[in-house]
């Protein structure tokens, strides 16, 4: 497969700080206006609220918090950003930023956004305000607004899970696109001929697409095309998985193989093929990805792509902090991934 392109950033001058001032201008108000409004202190016409916000979007202005005498000082706190609890995932990340911070006067301070970009977009500028030492943010789908507010901080930025495209200043992760494509690769080596998709919400979820898309590609390469695919347009799990194994195999009996966006999707299709009776894997093969204990833990052991979601949390923290100051050019740190052969494809 060829090298993955991407279109890079061009990013702002980071020197020239935004101020109050420059909010005002733009807003066309008086900057004791803007600083009520960032206060919620006061009332203050609708029409005037929306003008400034309107305002504080579009220049990417954080209000300082710990103005005055405590400016000066380092807050200790270290921002996580992530999109779910729920999604196991993520724990395992969090659990690798806590060990590299454990013995350090820094602590996390975390907050979950739900896959929803505006609640990010509010959650960034809220922990900007306090002046944290670096913000680790799970992914790179931003609104333009958290974008411009994370690029013209002055503190280390870590873009977890994904090295896919260009950071702002730090990504570590594996690529999700090489892992999708691996997946196609280790499935034809295997045999399978026929294949099946059943995948979650692609819109709160660009990384499953990436998976997607490198699976499309290794089959193209090998002269095949996926014959049948269920998307939900709901996020993963596993009755999803459930439910989406079951429409692929009522209308596409001929499937030999069905790859999942995730291993709680793959996980509700063995509890279809339980149901059905339907023998896995000589009559229908299963993977996942993320390499997830549930899976490991079955009566057949998943097979899956591993990911290193502790490593990821780990590196994180170890990249932020190892200098103050953020180069030119990002960097980017691949925490690769593992085929699991498992006993299920």
């Amino acid at each position: 497969m060829g090298e993955v392109t991407q279109p890079r950033l061009r990013l702002p001058d980071r020197k020239s700080k935004v101020t109050v001032k420059d909010v005002a201008q733009r807003a066309g108000v008086g900057e004791s206006t803007v600083s009520r409004i960032m206060r919620n202190k006061g009332p203050v016409a609708e029409e005037t609220r929306k003008r400034v916000m309107e305002a504080v979007r579009a220049t990417g202005y954080v209000p300082n918090r710990i103005a005055g005498s405590l400016a000066s000082l380092d807050s200790h706190l270290v921002g996580v950003v992530i999109p779910s609890l729920s999604n196991i995932v993520f724990p395992e990340v969090l659990q690798g930023i806590h060990a590299a911070l454990r013995d350090s006067e820094n602590q996390p301070v975390i907050s979950v956004t739900e896959y929803d970009m505006d609640r990010e977009e509010a959650v960034v500028r809220g922990l900007l305000s306090w002046k944290p030492s670096a913000i680790l943010i799970a992914g790179f789908e931003h609104t333009d607004a958290t974008r411009r507010m994370l690029i013209q901080s002055d503190i280390r930025v870590v873009e977890m899970m994904d090295i896919d495209a260009v950071p702002i200043d730090i990504a570590v992760g594996m690529s999700h696109r090489r892992a999708g494509y691996a997946t196609g690769r280790y499935l034809v080596g295997r045999g399978y001929r026929r294949f099946g998709y059943a995948g979650h919400d692609w819109t709160a979820d660009r990384r499953a697409r990436l998976r997607y898309d490198g699976l499309v590609d290794a089959l193209r390469d090998a002269g095949l095309t996926i014959t049948a695919e269920a998307v939900a347009e709901a996020p993963s799990s596993v009755g999803v998985g459930k439910e989406m194994t079951a429409r692929l195999c009522a209308e596409h009996p001929e499937l030999d193989v069905i790859v999942y966006s995730n291993d709680d999707m793959a996980v509700g299709g063995i509890f279809h093929c339980m149901a059905a009776n339907i023998s896995i894997p000589d009559r229908l093969a299963i993977f996942g990805f993320n390499g997830l204990d549930i899976g490991r833990e079955l009566p057949q052991p998943l097979s899956t792509i591993r990911s290193n979601r502790f490593l990821i949390g780990r590196t994180a923290v170890e990249k932020a902090f190892e200098s103050a100051q953020r180069p030119p050019e990002p960097s980017v740190f691949d925490t690769g991934f593992e085929v699991f052969a498992g006993a299920t494809a």
